[in-house]
């Protein structure tokens, strides 16, 4: 580590004292939390906000998901260290997982970028380190193990946040966590029962997977199939230009492959807690076939939700600044990202599936601490690409003090989720919040 590093990240504990890290005083929050979940009613479809608040109310890890604007406004009323980096934005423990590279291999990553934007590091650990509680008290984990996995997860990062503090930046940039390395973290009793999960995921989680479950012929033409209100067909529309503006977003080479496919069926799609009523679309196209499907996901992306407290974004379309991000942080990443616009709104595009394993609670909660760890590092890496690492290095020094100030948020602000949830909850059960209109039983 340099001089010039270590000097600027300890210099950073003045503005943002580690022995500060651990306080959370919700009298200085500075906002509503309700109020600040439905200002972002404003760019959504408000068809779909009632289901929004449904799925965030089903428990406080639902309502963690989706409230990153909370977690954005509180972050954003604390001190912070000033040593930026591009922020993933949403660093819990769900958004990592494994991707395919183009090479059709395997890479344990990041996987949302919505609300990525550069700012302050810490604000991606607290996150992170938050979820892990958040989490292990809706599984029913032990609270000792979660405390050891929020405790794993800050070893990972800082020590793997040293290693690059003294590494050339070529090896940060082709850092790689493949999934061989992820599966290495787990006990010897998990691991055949990790690779054999993966490789089904694996299988299945593909254009031609999803076509098989997801469409229909009709006519000798395939279709994608409704499933209101998830999936629900497009009225007749000239989607031609939002087609040319994505294809002007991608490499030339892939402008071209692109170009061996022809779109024939496009729905509207509810996806996830938070993202609900972002407008999104799910397009079929067919190569040499209708056993050569791909599909592609069209997705709004809005301000992040960090530009009150980070600045505005340095791109005029959010969509191009979500795949620009996405880019930063990822190792690898798919080769059909890109951005367009349509009615007034941006959005992003990527293949839908493609290899992509989510993981879920009922697999991570069991093996919370080995995935913590995966996790941690791997923040540390995407830190380090887009940051100093040095300066991180620096601020965070033996790591005692911001160990255990950043332990004590997490316990902290998984009180506050609980909460901010409960509000939520009576919210909708009083009727200020829309509650989904349900048929009744004939």
């Amino acid at each position: 580590m340099t001089e010039a590093g270590r000097a600027a990240g300890k210099a950073a504990r003045e503005q943002a004292p580690l022995r500060d890290l651990g306080i959370w005083d919700p009298a200085r929050r500075g906002h509503d939390p309700l109020a600040t979940l439905t200002a972002q009613g404003s760019i959504r479809d408000g068809s779909l906000l009632a289901l929004r608040y449904e799925r965030m109310a089903l428990s406080p890890w639902n309502y963690y998901r989706g409230a990153a604007a909370v977690a954005a406004a509180d972050l954003g009323s604390r001190p912070d260290s000033g040593i930026r980096v591009q922020l993933c934005g949403d660093a819990h423990l769900l958004n990592f997982g494994l991707w395919a590279t183009p090479e059709r291999n395997l890479f344990f990553d990041l996987r949302d970028f919505d609300e990525t934007l550069p700012g302050p590091f810490e604000w991606d650990v607290a996150r992170l380190a938050a979820s892990i509680v958040v989490l292990a008290r809706e599984t029913g984990v032990k609270a000792s193990v979660a405390e050891r996995a929020v405790a794993a997860c800050l070893l990972a990062y800082r020590q793997r946040m040293a290693g690059y503090a003294a590494a050339r930046q070529l090896d940060i940039w082709y850092d790689r966590v493949t999934v061989d390395a992820l599966i290495g973290l787990f006990r010897p009793a998990d691991q055949d029962r990790a690779v054999s999960h993966i490789a089904r995921q694996a299988r299945r989680r593909t254009s031609a997977g999803a076509a098989r479950k997801l469409t229909e012929q009709i006519d000798g033409r395939l279709r994608i199939t409704e499933d209101p209100p998830l999936r629900t067909h497009l009225a007749a529309a000239d989607a031609q230009p939002v087609f040319d503006l994505y294809r002007q977003s991608l490499r030339e080479d892939r402008r071209q492959l692109l170009s061996r496919f022809t779109p024939v069926d496009a729905v509207q799609q509810v996806v996830g807690v938070g993202s609900v009523g972002m407008r999104v679309y799910l397009v079929l196209l067919i190569g040499s076939g209708v056993d050569d499907p791909l599909f592609l996901q069209i997705k709004q992306a809005g301000p992040s939700v960090y530009e009150s407290f980070c600045g505005a974004a340095a791109h005029a379309n959010h969509g191009e600044r979500v795949v620009a991000g996405k880019r930063l942080l990822q190792s690898a990443t798919d080769i059909f990202v890109g951005w367009t616009q349509y009615h007034g709104f941006d959005f992003y595009v990527r293949q839908f599936r493609d290899m992509k394993i989510i993981p879920d609670t009922a697999i991570v909660a069991p093996r919370l601490v080995e995935f913590s760890t995966a996790c941690g590092g791997v923040l540390a890496r995407a830190h380090a690409r887009t940051g100093d690492p040095q300066a991180i290095s620096g601020y965070i020094g033996k790591g005692k003090r911001f160990d255990a100030g950043l332990a004590d948020f997490a316990q902290a602000y998984a009180d506050q989720t609980e909460r901010d949830h409960r509000q939520l909850v009576d919210a909708v059960a009083a009727g200020t919040l829309p509650a989904p209109e349900r048929q009744p039983l004939a």
